[in-house]
């Protein structure tokens, strides 16, 4: 299994939306190594949903439900999608701050590349987001 941050505006498409609707695709990836990171994720790859803009938080969980496949609106066979399906909240969330201050994300992609959408997390990494006992202060 493999763990992956999910950037989203959430005046776009929320946390809140992904909950309501239970489940849905994950499109509008258009960053070529972010679309990498997509075709490599399989189902039951376990992804943190992610506010950007003026939040800038870790706000929910949510599994990898299909395999990667083409983007049927795009157009082009490159657009890959997953579907995923909402889990759980982060409570509470996660900001950008404390992750920056944490050193496991020193090397990550998440601060490293900010405008990445797609960023793939080590377990550890992973534990900390969802609040997992004793890896994270």
């Amino acid at each position: 299994m493999a763990y992956w941050l999910l950037k989203t505006e959430p005046g776009t498409y929320s946390w809140g939306d992904l909950v309501r609707e239970k489940e849905t695709r994950w499109d509008g990836v258009r960053n070529p190594t972010a679309l990498q990171h997509i075709r490599a994720m399989q189902p039951g790859d376990t992804c943190v949903i992610y506010h950007s803009g003026d939040e800038r938080q870790a706000v929910g969980l949510a599994t990898v439900s299909t395999p990667p496949y083409a983007d049927p609106e795009a157009g082009d066979p490159r657009w890959a999608v997953v579907d995923v399906k909402a889990e759980r909240p982060v409570e509470p969330p996660v900001g950008l701050g404390t992750l920056k201050a944490n050193p496991l994300f020193a090397e990550s992609p998440l601060v490293r590349i900010s405008r990445l959408s797609v960023v793939p997390l080590t377990e550890a990494q992973f534990r900390a987001i969802a609040r997992q006992p004793g890896l994270f202060g």
